[in-house]
């Protein structure tokens, strides 16, 4: 997979769970004022919806959270086989990035 595929499936995720979320909320919402001056067969039904979305958005939530961990996982492989491919590389990255910060921490005292 591509990491431009990656990314626009990652964001299609995110974009699905908030989706998911607002109709959690907005069904919430409507049973607590179904609820609010009766407890017949409509809020058992708008209860029933609530749950069924909110089980919807926990599973999307997990579908999320193991792609997240996926790309982690294959970003730091990758990172990983680059600096061991070049450490000299890495090692002068690191050392540039400590000298600018120290320059950065030692101008602000």
């Amino acid at each position: 997979m591509s990491t431009k595929t990656a990314r626009h499936t990652f964001d299609d995720s995110k974009e699905k769970l908030a989706q998911d979320l607002r109709t959690v909320v907005s069904d919430t919402e409507d049973l607590l004022r179904a609820t609010a001056d009766q407890a017949g067969e409509k809020a058992a039904s708008l209860r029933e919806r609530a749950q069924a979305n909110l089980s919807v958005a926990k599973a999307r939530l997990q579908d999320t959270e193991r792609a997240m961990i996926e790309r982690t996982r294959v970003a730091a492989q990758a990172t990983d086989e680059y600096v061991h491919e070049n450490p000299w590389y890495a090692v002068g990255v690191a050392a540039g990035v400590g000298l600018l910060l120290g320059m950065l921490i030692g101008r602000g005292r």
